[in-house]
């Protein structure tokens, strides 16, 4: 059975004041903020599953599905890495520490983690991806006997895209293999080039059957990451999806993020790529 989050069981309409508490610039156009919800919204009640995420609504401007980024077992984890793409993301960059929004969730299905215990887990991220599974990235550091081998494939256009670059000695040091690809090799950069399936080929694999993949990132790469893992012997039920579509109310009311027969805000954003195949290789869905 799913766990759902206070906030969603109480009334998923209700839109909670957060004040921004700290902004980290990542790179060009993405930024991490860390949000702390009004004391009178009783915070300590708001909790998220890695792999959730929140409606972030800036006044007059409207709304914007955006995951979760931080520690789902932190006090402050409500953080927020975003990519100014839009009319709500581009007013977001212009609020300064200090100012407020609301928050509506959080909302959707979190990472499969009961169904990695005692995994080997690949964890494949591709660009802002990384994003919606740095929470799932922590609980593997933090429960880290209770899976098997655990391997983090990070890809990114360009070094200067990879989010989060100061973490991954202590993810390493915590006995996560941290491996990281660019699209296109700028100066300084000795690192793998090519994408993430090229690593992901490459990886070494024991007991097949005791393998999982997540992935996150753009729709292309998913599919191929989902294709590449499946010519490896991993069946798509023990390989997971993390989808973004035009998620408006959250609550699977208006239609916009359907996909197939899912829609994506309430019955994902994380999905079996089994459910979601026959969909992925539909040209402009």
């Amino acid at each position: 059975m799913t766990w759902i989050p206070p906030a969603l069981a109480v009334n998923p309409w209700l839109t909670h004041t957060a004040r921004i508490a700290d902004i980290v610039s990542e790179c060009d156009g993405i930024a991490t903020y860390r949000l702390c919800l009004d004391t009178s919204d009783n915070a300590s009640a708001y909790v998220f599953e890695p792999g959730q995420f929140n409606m972030l609504y800036v006044p007059g401007v409207g709304e914007s599905a955006i995951s979760m980024s931080g520690d789902a077992h932190e006090p402050d984890g409500w953080i927020h890495t975003v990519r100014v793409a839009g009319n709500v993301t581009r007013s977001l960059a212009q609020l300064e520490c200090g100012q407020t929004l609301g928050v509506r969730g959080p909302f959707g299905t979190g990472w499969p983690i009961p169904q990695l215990v005692g995994k080997n887990v690949v964890v494949v991220a591709g660009g802002l991806g990384l994003a919606p599974l740095r929470p799932l990235v922590y609980h593997l550091v933090r429960h880290r006997s209770q899976f098997q081998n655990v391997s983090l494939i990070v890809g990114a256009r360009t070094a200067a895209g990879l989010l989060y670059p100061t973490e991954y000695a202590n993810w390493t040091q915590a006995g996560i293999d941290v491996q990281l690809t660019v699209d296109r090799a700028t100066a300084g950069w000795n690192g793998n080039i090519g994408v993430v399936t090229a690593l992901l080929d490459r990886l070494k694999l024991n007991q097949i059957e005791r393998a999982s993949v997540v992935t996150c990132g753009p729709e292309v790469m998913m599919k191929y990451v989902g294709m590449s893992a499946m010519q490896r012997g991993i069946p798509a039920e023990q390989i997971w999806v993390s989808m973004e579509r035009n998620m408006q109310c959250a609550a699977g009311l208006c239609g916009h993020c359907q996909l197939g027969p899912a829609f994506i805000c309430k019955d994902g954003p994380v999905l079996r790529y089994d459910r979601l195949q026959p969909y992925l290789f539909v040209e402009s869905l």
